[in-house]
């Protein structure tokens, strides 16, 4: 029963009541496990560009750079650091005084190659009157902690991760926003030299974002010779979703006011969908590496870049085919063939249907935003897998699935997960305007059952928590979708400090 505080609260947020109604009901009946039909490979819905095919993209994607188009590359950055140095924080709060932990001790013993260690060492100096190796002497290692994570020191254990010195070079250190806008200017630019960097972040992170922009844009644009167009988003209190009890009812704090948290990352496709662009790059905050290990980076970016142009070409053109009424038969044959094989999208029904009702399901099936994801050979790493998922008109296409959306009491399902070759490393191009340059309405693709529900507290309650459908799962469903294979090299994730100490980062 909601009460006249709460619909205000929801009036406020820009949040129906019916919307209340659906979540609740999602707590209750939970979220169906997907179905599947194969895990994708190469040659399996995982393109693999042979060296021979490697020119021919770079110089298609080369060449659309010269053309007139908007391309921007759209960064999630909302997250706090906090997570990365977990480790860190339960030192301090340990019994004992000195590193004990493997972690513990990988940290301190390599303290100097991280690229905050000079700006470190001046806050010691500044708040102690020591230097960190005079303070690691004196066994006060957990007054150098402090110093890199509290509010009066560095402050990294609240900053965003892309506030972080993550690279350290001959005369500066970057942080990880600045490897991006480095990133953009390499394969981003477009023919009049502008280069569109969108960062997705918290609202009390803003303002450090700004003045990082502000402190660092002009350098960059002298280096790079390009102009930056650099925005900020935050997530909508509209995307929030409402907390329940274990027994499923809405989850209240002490003062008896509803609680709601945030939907996840796949809250960001209305961020997504506000951007007016013709292609959109998606790639995670601490996913960067220095210059020296760049190129391949660039270079597969150019890569799927081209393979999106390419494709959503045969897209638009078998659409306008369809759309003026002048196909043939042999024209609708060449589109479902297309569609199999290029786009893995198989439905049987295709074989019942009349030549005008035919031409209906496949224009239905090309009318839709695309995107090519890069997809890495698994070597053990986290993340999301790439499969071929049936959806809910009986086709099947690639999804790329977490694994709590897999059943994992079907032995057929559970075989398929273990099959699997590649895992999903946020790594996407998006083409989300039609052939006549029209936008999509990126919301209308999303399969609003592929959502997530967690188990969180607050203030010692249990409590369940409602995850939107993540943004390259269920917010992007029902895109037409591609995978091709990218180098191992191109992902190098900080979930830890000490991940900073790995030779990628160094």
């Amino acid at each position: 029963m909601l009460t006249p505080q709460d619909r205000e609260l929801l009036k406020e947020k820009g949040i129906s009541e019916s919307q209340i109604e659906t979540q609740l009901a999602c707590f209750k009946s939970g979220f169906p496990y997907l179905r599947l039909h194969d895990a994708a490979s190469a040659g399996n819905g995982i393109l693999s560009v042979g060296k021979e095919d490697v020119q021919k993209y770079v110089s298609i994607w080369d060449n659309y750079l010269k053309e007139n188009h908007t391309i921007v590359k759209f960064v999630p950055a909302s997250g706090a650091a906090s997570r990365m140095f977990k480790n860190l924080f339960e030192f301090i709060d340990a019994p004992y005084e000195v590193p004990t932990t493997g972690f513990e001790k990988e940290f301190f013993g390599r303290i100097e190659s991280f690229a905050f260690y000079s700006d470190l060492n001046e806050t010691c100096r500044k708040n102690t009157g020591k230097e960190v190796g005079e303070l690691i002497a004196g066994g006060q290692y957990k007054t150098v902690v402090s110093n890199l994570l509290s509010k009066e020191g560095l402050n990294y254990g609240a900053l965003p991760k892309g506030m972080l010195k993550f690279h350290r070079y001959a005369q500066t250190s970057r942080t990880a926003m600045e490897e991006h806008l480095s990133e953009g200017a390499l394969y981003a630019c477009n023919r009049e030299g502008d280069v569109h960097v969108h960062f997705t972040v918290s609202h009390e992170h803003l303002p450090y974002f700004r003045q990082l922009v502000s402190d660092k844009q002009p350098a960059y644009e002298k280096e790079y010779g390009v102009k930056y167009h650099i925005g900020f988003s935050e997530q909508k209190p509209s995307t929030d979703t409402l907390a329940a009890t274990m027994e499923n009812e809405p989850f209240r704090d002490e003062k008896g006011s509803l609680v709601f948290r945030p939907g996840g990352h796949g809250a960001l496709i209305e961020n997504l969908n506000d951007i007016d662009a013709d292609v959109i790059f998606v790639k995670n905050i601490d996913n960067v590496v220095p210059d020296r290990l760049k190129e391949t980076t660039v270079l597969y970016k150019k890569i799927i870049g081209g393979v999106l142009v390419s494709l959503k070409e045969k897209i638009d053109r078998y659409t306008e085919l369809l759309e003026s009424g002048t196909y043939t038969i042999e024209t609708l044959r060449e589109i479902i063939a297309f569609l199999q094989t290029s786009l893995f999208i198989k439905n049987p029904v295709t074989k019942q249907l009349e030549d005008s009702d035919l031409a209906i399901y496949l224009l239905g099936k090309l009318r839709r935003p695309v995107r090519v994801c890069g997809m890495v050979k698994n070597e053990g790493e986290p993340g999301g897998g790439p499969f071929l998922a049936y959806n809910a008109d009986g086709t099947y296409s690639l999804q790329i699935l977490e694994s709590s959306q897999i059943n994992m009491n079907n032995p057929e399902a559970v075989a398929m997960l273990r099959s699997s070759t590649h895992f999903n490393p946020v790594d996407l191009v998006c083409a989300v305007k039609n052939g006549k340059g029209e936008k999509y309405d990126l919301t209308r693709y999303v399969d609003k059952n592929t959502g997530f529900i967690s188990f969180k507290s607050k203030n010692g309650k249990e409590l369940k928590a409602l995850e939107l459908p993540g943004l390259w799962n269920g917010a992007m469903s029902d895109w037409n979708t591609l995978f091709v294979e990218v180098p191992v090299e191109t992902f190098n994730p900080v979930k830890t400090v000490n991940d900073l100490l790995r030779e990628q980062h160094q």
